[in-house]
């Protein structure tokens, strides 16, 4: 800018010094000093501008940078692996209508929306594994990059299953599983066997540790169910504290408040010395909740329930069906379902035993074996809601 100023300033002097040499010596320096003050009032204006345009560039310059500087900090602010943008990830759960899928259905989008993925959420109409095929074959057209599905049979979506990663597209399940040939990991909710033990101690402390009792169960193909029943009797026949329990029946209640609702009113048909109805399912403790309350039965209730949905029937008097009960966070699962999710589509993890990750606030977590073939990720121990607590979680979830 200097230099600019300097030249134009010469070139003005140059001016001068040749108007000196002709002319009469008045008029010349008359003329010359005219022309000179114009040439420096030129230069000054030109200066001026030149100053005003290199303030200009030097603003849009900072500018740019901090634009830049921000942009950097928000993609810095986004863990490496957990970066959605531009992508699309589905959750499938069970079926529409049930409230503990409509919440891991809201920590998922929340966590992939949060990181600038776009999300799917498909409720199959029935809780049957044909209604989650089509909706499997609908989201392979779409061309997703993930699919998170809630199983309603272990099995039976394998083939649709299987044609989706053919497709690049990564699978995994939450909260009830595929096998092992059918996803790259699975999330679960919960040990089967911390579950089974939870479970088994409740129908032991509120039976009196003796005398019959009955669970109520979701689809008899629910992956996630049967294994916990499974290992409750599995309990029971390799522990001399259950030897006094008898299981008199596992009824199916389909995760249908109607039918949940029947099936309860049916084992108090059938089994009149009956103590204790377990239901480690969301519909059916709520629909069990509400019979065994309503008829003011003797019978009592335990399982695995939404403190929002059992808070009126949680207490440990006569006048409430159930004592207490277990679950987890379905919003939390939901979330972690989210980050696996993306952990695989950035490939962080290849959904092998060992692989870990972090999944953003939530922490770090490491892929284990899940007894199958395949690898899980254990979101964590069954919590108890009783008296106690119930009020307090009854509006979180």
């Amino acid at each position: 800018m200097k230099k600019k100023t300097v030249s134009v300033l010469l070139a003005a002097a140059m001016v001068v010094s040749m108007l000196a040499g002709c002319g009469s010596a008045a008029s010349t320096t008359a003329s010359s000093s005219q022309a000179a003050a114009s040439t420096v009032a030129a230069s000054s204006a030109a200066a001026s501008t030149a100053a005003a345009s290199t303030a200009a560039v030097a603003s849009t310059a900072a500018a740019s940078t901090a634009a830049s500087s921000a942009a950097a900090a928000t993609e810095a602010s986004i863990p490496k692996g957990t970066d959605a943008k531009g992508k699309t990830y589905a959750i499938v759960v069970k079926s529409a209508g049930n409230p503990y899928n409509e919440k891991m259905e809201e920590g998922f989008k929340e966590v992939i929306e949060a990181n600038g993925g776009t999300c799917i959420a498909k409720e199959p109409d029935s809780a049957t594994a044909d209604a989650q095929v089509s909706v499997i074959q609908s989201l392979i057209s779409q061309k997703v990059n993930s699919i998170s599905i809630a199983a309603n049979d272990e099995n039976a979506l394998q083939s649709a299953l299987t044609a989706a990663m053919k497709a690049g597209i990564k699978v995994d399940c939450m909260d009830s599983k595929v096998n092992s040939k059918s996803r790259e990991t699975f999330i679960n909710q919960a040990g089967n066997q911390e579950v089974a033990q939870a479970l088994m101690d409740a129908v032991y402390d509120i039976s009196g540790g003796s005398g019959q009792f009955a669970i109520l169960s979701a689809t008899s193909q629910a992956t996630n169910q049967n294994a916990w029943i499974a290992a409750m009797k599995s309990l029971m026949s390799s522990n001399s504290k259950y030897k006094s329990l008898e299981l008199t029946e596992v009824a199916y209640g389909d995760d249908e408040p109607q039918k949940s609702t029947d099936q309860t009113q049916a084992l108090l048909s059938k089994y009149p010395n009956l103590k204790v109805i377990c239901a480690p399912t969301t519909v059916g403790i709520s629909s069990a909740a509400k019979v065994l309350q309503d008829q003011k039965s003797k019978v009592k209730l335990t399982g695995l329930g939404l403190p929002s949905e059992m808070a009126e029937y949680i207490g440990s008097d006569a006048t409430h069906s159930c004592p207490y009960m277990f679950l987890w966070n379905p919003v939390d699962l939901g979330k972690l379902a989210a980050y696996t999710s993306m952990a695989l589509v950035n490939d962080k993890i290849k959904g092998a035993v060992n692989d870990k990750f972090t999944a953003g606030a939530m922490g770090d977590y490491t892929l284990t074996d899940a007894g199958d073939g395949g690898s899980q990720i254990i979101l964590g121990a069954p919590f108890k809601f009783d008296p106690s607590n119930i009020a307090q979680w009854k509006s979180v979830y």
